[in-house]
């Protein structure tokens, strides 16, 4: 009897064997994709270079994927790291900037105050300004 016959007579074994199958291929598309992504994250190389790659990956997969991770495997995972700071200091910008939020009327209010009674704006230039904080 031959291996295929064998999945037929033990049908857990040939779930297991599928669910191997399975798990195997969406490694192998989640290990050429993160590839891809870094060799277009390196800025460090020419764009020959990445064509290259890229043309190794996808004419020879396995031996393609393989030197690549020989060759810049240490390298892809410091840009990883690199990329994720970037990322985390993108976020905390932004977090900071919403955070701040706009400025409050109170504030712009005692601002115009304390420019009117420091005589640098008049009467009226301090109603409208007020005027228009308010509306």
């Amino acid at each position: 009897m031959t291996g295929i016959y064998l999945a037929y007579d033990y049908p857990v074994l040939g779930a297991f064997w599928t669910m191997l199958l399975v798990f195997a291929w969406v490694a192998w598309l989640v290990l050429v994709c993160r590839i891809f992504v870094d060799i277009f994250r390196d800025k460090q190389s020419s764009g020959w270079a990445k064509a290259g790659w890229v043309a190794l990956v996808l004419i020879l997969p396995f031996a393609g994927v393989l030197a690549y991770l020989i060759v810049k495997g240490q390298d892809m995972s410091s840009r990883e790291i690199r990329s994720a700071a970037e990322n985390r200091e993108m976020l905390n910008a932004y977090i900071r900037n919403v955070a701040s939020g706009p400025s409050s009327g109170v504030s712009d209010l005692s601002t115009l105050a304390e420019l009117r009674a420091d005589g640098k704006i008049s009467e009226d230039e301090y109603q409208r300004a007020k005027d228009k904080i308010l509306h």
